[in-house]
């Protein structure tokens, strides 16, 4: 069994939107047998991106599950979205994940999306890697592209392969390490090739630059390569893995996932570099007093398990997604919500593979799995076989624009309200309130575009229309000063006549007007 987790990967794909997350997750999964066809976003047909909402919008929306297997590794990818609209799906999701593969776009260069995903990486200690990705593109450029990730990632970026021709000459790959160098067909297999002539130089600086980085991390490296002596390509590589698993840095592969090339790069990467569950050792949580209790990934140890996204469907209910901690789960039982303080009890046990949830018989530490209808658990609980103690979960974005909604028809007003609650329960970047002053229902999230798309969900997943308005202000006024007035009455009526003095203190603007006389 412990065969099993050390042979297991879960890797976040992060970055920015547009820079070709879902498209590399496709070629993966074409590439590693999981998928009979290509996967491309801009028709619609890809295994990640598979709602409704994403094959329109062509971007992701949600963070995508599915695995594959290369080299008896058994790998978990997350396919998160990058759009700041919705990034609250990828950041409830990134303390489950082992390390994070951040996908750069090698013309733009990383954007802010990306240093919110790198700063998640470090708060977690995650060990990572960079893809500059669409090498093909015109204006792409791989040696700006890295430069950039040194400051957008706040680590030292370094590179393990360098590009063979640039834009739409770009064929190949020269591996830093080995030395070898690889030109790819159409289909994206790779050939050895002699390393260009007009590239020796460079690959020379290259190794030698990467030589240096590997042996500052071992004292009796240093001293073998200041001392002149060769290093061998084992010692190397033991040492680079040693840094690599201590997030000491961020090295760096070229690649094009639309044309296939240094896909098999990425795979071979993740099995020998990215850390097991057993790598990433003990997670830190807190028992009833508040004080920190280390869960290791021990699979005879008692159930512990962290709930990081709820998927909510009408008809077959809610579905909780959680990684597990310690222990091993059957494919039914009694859990205990220890955030909740609820029993819960499940029937079946899940495994994610993109829309699709395929029975499974059990998991072991570092398994990402779901059960369907648990009654009081949400995103960010802590399920136990029974101890009490509790994950930390990450903080959601607060939302940063607001607007009033409003059922399209009359019949729907009694079903918008519970839609909506049914949402927020799958959308922690969501947050639902009342106005009082103007009777108004206001929804707040990350962007226009994130309310637009949650409308369009409540009507396809719960038949409710949905109007979308700026909210009304409520003004005020307020008294700015003090003002006298005085009336006089007078008439002769004989006798002592009449005379009536009226004095009248009022606020302006507005406020009462307070008479005496």
């Amino acid at each position: 069994m412990s065969e099993e987790i050390k042979t297991m990967r879960n890797v976040a794909f992060a970055g920015h939107g547009g820079a070709g997350k879902t498209t590399l997750a496709e070629a993966m999964l074409f590439k590693a047998g999981v998928t009979k066809r290509l996967g491309k976003v801009e028709e619609g047909n890809t295994v990640m991106d598979f709602q409704p909402e994403e094959t329109k919008k062509q971007q992701s929306i949600n963070t995508s599950f599915i695995k594959y297997t290369h080299n008896k590794h058994t790998i978990t990818l997350m396919d998160t979205p990058g759009d700041q609209n919705f990034f609250s799906a990828a950041k409830t999701c990134f303390p489950v994940a082992d390390s994070m593969a951040f996908v750069i776009d090698g013309v733009g260069g990383p954007s802010a999306m990306t240093e919110e995903a790198a700063a998640s990486a470090i708060q977690y200690n995650l060990p990572g890697f960079v893809v500059i990705n669409k090498l093909d593109r015109e204006r792409a450029d791989f040696a700006t592209a890295v430069e950039a990730c040194q400051t957008a990632l706040k680590k030292k970026v370094i590179p393990v392969c360098y590009p063979i021709g640039s834009e739409e000459d770009f064929k190949g790959l020269v591996n830093i390490v080995s030395g070898k160098a690889y030109e790819y067909d159409a289909d994206g297999k790779p050939t050895q090739i002699d390393i260009p002539a007009d590239m020796a130089d460079d690959i020379e600086a290259a190794k030698e630059e990467f030589v240096e980085n590997v042996a500052e991390l071992d004292d009796d490296l240093l001293e073998k390569y200041l001392e002149g002596e060769e290093l061998t390509e084992e010692e190397l590589k033991a040492t680079f893995r040693t840094g690599v698993l201590g997030a000491e840095f961020y090295p760096a592969i070229a690649a094009s996932a639309a044309k296939m090339i240094g896909v098999d790069v990425v795979f071979d990467f993740i099995n020998d570099y990215m850390p097991s569950p057993l790598d990433r050792g003990a997670w830190i949580a807190k028992d009833a007093d508040g004080n920190d209790v280390e869960v290791a990934p021990d699979p005879d140890g008692e159930f512990v398990g962290y709930v990081f996204a709820t998927i909510v469907d009408p008809y077959a209910g809610r579905l909780s997604l959680f990684r597990v901690i310690a222990g091993t789960l059957g494919k039914d039982g009694n859990i205990k919500n220890i955030t909740k303080n609820a029993k819960e009890r499940f029937s079946q046990l899940l495994e994610i593979a993109g829309s699709e949830q395929k029975p499974i018989s059990g998991a072991v530490p570092g398994a990402i799995v779901a059960v369907a209808k648990l009654k009081e658990t949400l995103t960010g609980d802590t399920i136990t076989a029974g101890q009490d103690i509790q994950i930390p979960a990450p903080k959601a974005l607060p939302p940063c624009i607001s607007f009033a909604i409003s059922p399209k028809s009359k019949s729907d007003e009694d079903k918008i309200h519970e839609a909506i609650r049914k949402i927020l329960e799958e959308d922690p970047g969501l947050e639902l309130t009342r106005n009082e002053e103007t009777r108004e229902t206001i929804l707040s999230g990350r962007g226009l575009v994130h309310i637009e798309i949650t409308a369009e969900k409540i009507q396809r997943k719960f038949n409710v229309g949905m109007d979308i308005a700026t909210p009304k202000v409520a003004y005020r006024e307020t008294f700015k000063k003090k003002v006298r007035v005085q009336g006089k009455h007078k008439k002769q009526s004989g006798g002592h006549g009449q005379y009536d003095v009226v004095e009248g203190h009022a606020q302006v603007p507005g406020g009462l007007l307070d008479l005496g006389q």
